[in-house]
C-alpha cells in the first residue's frame, strides 16, 4: 500500500525522491516523506497530504544529497499527519527508516525500549524500528548487522530502507511479506516497492524475497538471509516502458484503462488460443495441466474484484469442466483452517500479485500439499514467484486504484484456463472451437461498447446525485452486479449493493422507490424472462431502471428507463462485456461529482497489510 523509493549514487538524489513518488501515487496514500544525508547529516521533511506538498516545502530548504530514502504512507497505526509520516528516526536522528507492513509485537518491543530510555513520539508501530535499531548500533555493531539482529525481534511484515549518518555510503533494505527491489544503475543503484518509481532511471531489477537483507552501495549491493547466510542474487530485465504509465492524453489513468481494453484483453490471448484445435496453449500451466485436469475440486482465492472474477470462473468451470469450484476470500480463507487435500488445485488471483492475504493464503495451501497456482499482472511479483505455477494476465500496468482492465483480463484468462481443463476432460472440438471462437471476437466486440462512451457519460449525469444504488443480475451476470456496485462505491463514494435479482424480493425490495436507481445486468439468455419478471418488479415500486441489454433486444426499451446495448456472446464470456459499461458509468458519475477518480479516498492499489 505505502510507497518506498531510494537512492546513492552521484546525482542529486533529491529530484529523484520527489518523481519517484510521484510514480507511486497511484497506490494510495494520504502523506509523503523524504530522509537524506546531508553533510554527514541526517535530515528529515516530510507533510501530510500530496507529494506536491512535499516537493514545495523541500524546495524551500534547498537540500542537496547523494544518498536518500523517500516514502509515501496509508495509515494503519496513527493519523495521517506529520508526526506519524515517515520516515521515522532514532533519538539523536542519526538514522532515517521507512517501512511498509505492520510490526505485530510493536507494543511489546515500544514498552522495552522505553524501560531502555527510549522516548517515542509518533503512533505507529514503525518508529520502534529505529530505535530497535540504535540500541544495537550503541553496543557496537554495523548497521546492517543491526538492522539484522533488530529484525529478528520483530513480528510482523515489513519492507524496509534505513540511511545512517555513521555510515554514509549505504542504503540497508530488507522484506518480510512486502515488496522490495533494488534498480541496478551505472554508479548508481536504486530500492522501490514498486518497478514504476525507478523506471526512468533503471530496467534492471533484483526481487528481494521474504527474510532477505541488503547493503546497497553506489556501485555494487551484497544480499544475505536474515540469519547471515550469504546469497546470490539474479537481475532480471523489465519489459514495461515508462510510456506505460502515463496518461497518454485521457484526464484520468482509469479513463485510458478503460479504453485500453480491446488492446489488454487481446494481450492477454495473444499466442495462447489454438483456433484450429479449440484449445489453447498456457505455458505457465504446461508442467501441471494434467495435475490440474484430475483435480477432485477447484478453489479460487482471491480479495476484492479478483474475487467477483473468482466467481464468475466458478461458473465457467463448473459449468463446462464438471469440476466441484469454490470460492474464497483470501483474508478469510488462511484463519478458518480450510481443508486442503492434496488433489486440490487452488488458484489465487491478484492484479499487483502482492496482496498479503492472498499471498499468505497461498502458503498456507501449498503447504497443504494442493496444487498453488497463480493469475496476476505482475511478472516477477510474489504471489508469481511463490505459486508452484500460474498465468499472467498480461494487461500492462494498471495505474487506476479502481480496477478495471485487470478485471476484464483476469475473466479471459479464467476463459483460458477452463477451455484447457475442458478439453482434457473430454470436451468435444466443436464446441472447443466455439468457446475459442468468441474468445477471439471479444476484443472488437468492447470496442463497441466504448462507441457508447457519451451515450454512458449523459446516462451518468442523471444520477450523480443519488444516494443509492442497486445492481442486480443472475447467473453469471450475479458477479458483474457486484462489481458494478463496488466500482461505484470504490470512486464516487455512493452507497451500491450488488445482488441476485431473485433475491430482491428477499429483503433489498423494501429500498425501492423513485429515488432509487436499479441497474440490471439483462443479456437475451436462458433466464431473460426471469429478469424480466424482477424488472415488471421494480417498476411497480417505482424504481428507475439501467439495464445492459444486448443489441437486438427491442423488448427492453418499454420497460426499463435506459437501456445500454452491447454486443451479443457466450454466456460465460457475457460478464467482460457487461462489466464495462459499469465502469464507464461509474467513472462518469465520479467525475460529474468532482471527485479523485484514480486516487479514490482511503484506498490503496495494493494491498500489502491485513
Amino acid at each position: 500500500m505505502c510507497g518506498i523509493i531510494g537512492y546513492i549514487g552521484e546525482r542529486n538524489c533529491i529530484p529523484i525522491l520527489i518523481s519517484g513518488l510521484k510514480r507511486l501515487e497511484y497506490r494510495g496514500y494520504d502523506s509523503a516523506g523524504i530522509g537524506v544525508l546531508s553533510d554527514a547529516e541526517s535530515v528529515i521533511v516530510k507533510k501530510p497530504g500530496k507529494v506536491s506538498s512535499l516537493e514545495e516545502k523541500v524546495e524551500l530548504l534547498n537540500l542537496s544529497s547523494n544518498v536518500g530514502i523517500g516514502h509515501t504512507r496509508w495509515a494503519t497505526h496513527g493519523l495521517p499527519n506529520e508526526i506519524n509520516a515517515h520516515p521515522h528516526s532514532n533519538q539523536n536522528g542519526t538514522i532515517s527508516l521507512i517501512h511498509n507492513g505492520i510490526i505485530e509485537n510493536y507494543q511489546t518491543l515500544k514498552k522495552g525500549l522505553q524501560k531502555l530510555g527510549y522516548n517515542f513520539i509518533s503512533e505507529t508501530d514503525s518508529e520502534v524500528l529505529p530505535h530497535l535499531i540504535d540500541n544495537f548500533i550503541s553496543r557496537g555493531h554495523s548497521l546492517l548487522k543491526s538492522v539484522r539482529l533488530a529484525l529478528s525481534e520483530v513480528e510482523g511484515t515489513y519492507g524496509i530502507a534505513v540511511i545512517y549518518s555513521g555510515e554514509p555510503d549505504k542504503i540497508v533494505v530488507a522484506r518480510k511479506g512486502s515488496p522490495l527491489i533494488i534498480g541496478i544503475g551505472s554508479d548508481e543503484n536504486f530500492v522501490a516497492s514498486d518497478v514504476s518509481a525507478i523506471l526512468a532511471h533503471t530496467k534492471q531489477v533484483v526481487y528481494l524475497e521474504d527474510n532477505e537483507i541488503a547493503e546497497v552501495f553506489r556501485d555494487h549491493f551484497n544480499a544475505k538471509t536474515i540469519s547471515d547466510d550469504e546469497i546470490e542474487k539474479e537481475v532480471h530485465e523489465i519489459s514495461m516502458s515508462l510510456e506505460e504509465i502515463d496518461k497518454g492524453g485521457y484526464p484520468h489513468f482509469m479513463l485510458k484503462e478503460i479504453m485500453e481494453q480491446p488492446e489488454s484483453v487481446r494481450n492477454s490471448m495473444r499466442g495462447r488460443i489454438l483456433l484450429e484445435e479449440g484449445n489453447v496453449k498456457l505455458g505457465g500451466l504446461a508442467e501441471v495441466a494434467d495435475r490440474l485436469a484430475k483435480s477432485k475440486r477447484i478453489i479460487i482465492s482471491a480479495c476484492g474484484t479478483s474475487w467477483h472474477a473468482g466467481l464468475v470462473g466458478e461458473y465457467m468451470i463448473e459449468q463446462y469442466a464438471k469440476i466441484p469450484t469454490e470460492v474464497e476470500y483470501a483474508s478469510e480463507f488462511r484463519y478458518r483452517n480450510p481443508i486442503i487435500n492434496p488433489d486440490d488445485s487452488v488458484f489465487f488471483i491478484s492484479q499487483s500479485g502482492e496482496t498479503a492475504d492472498t499471498l499468505a493464503a497461498l502458503k498456507e495451501a501449498k503447504n497443504n500439499g494442493a496444487l498453488a497456482l497463480g493469475i496476476c499482472n505482475v511478472v516477477g511479483s510474489s504471489i508469481a514467484r511463490e505459486s508452484i505455477a500460474g498465468v499472467y494476465t498480461h494487461a500492462g500496468p494498471e495505474i487506476g486504484v479502481a480496477s478495471t482492465k485487470a478485471f476484464t483480463s483476469q475473466l479471459v484468462v479464467l476463459a483460458l484456463i477452463t477451455l484447457l481443463i475442458s478439453r482434457k476432460r473430454g470436451m468435444s472440438l466443436e464446441e472447443g472451437k466455439k468457446i475459442a471462437e468468441e474468445l477471439n471476437s471479444i476484443p472488437e466486440k468492447i470496442n463497441l461498447i466504448l462507441s457508447k462512451n457519451d451515450e454512458i457519460k449523459n446516462i451518468a449525469e442523471k444520477y450523480c446525485n443519488v444516494k443509492n444504488f442497486l445492481y442486480l443480475g443472475r447467473g453469471y451476470n450475479f458477479p458483474v452486479a457486484l462489481e458494478g456496485a463496488l466500482k461505484l462505491k470504490e470512486i464516487s463514494y455512493i452507497h451500491a449493493e450488488g445482488y441476485p435479482a431473485a433475491e430482491m424480493k428477499h429483503g433489498p425490495i423494501a429500498l425501492i422507490d423513485d429515488n432509487m436507481p436499479v441497474v440490471f445486468i439483462a443479456p437475451k439468455d436462458s433466464i431473460y424472462d426471469k429478469v424480466i419478471s424482477n424488472i415488471e418488479e421494480v417498476r411497480a415500486r417505482g424504481g428507475n431502471i439501467i439495464a445492459i441489454v444486448t443489441e437486438k433486444d427491442e423488448n427492453m426499451n418499454r420497460l426499463v428507463d435506459h437501456s445500454i446495448k452491447i454486443p451479443d456472446t457466450i454466456p460465460m464470456l457475457m460478464p467482460i462485456l457487461a462489466s464495462i459499461p459499469l465502469q464507464l458509468l461509474a467513472y462518469h458519475i465520479a467525475v460529474k461529482k468532482g471527485l479523485n477518480v484514480d486516487q479514490p479516498r482511503n484506498l490503496a492499489k495494493s494491498v500489502t497489510v491485513e
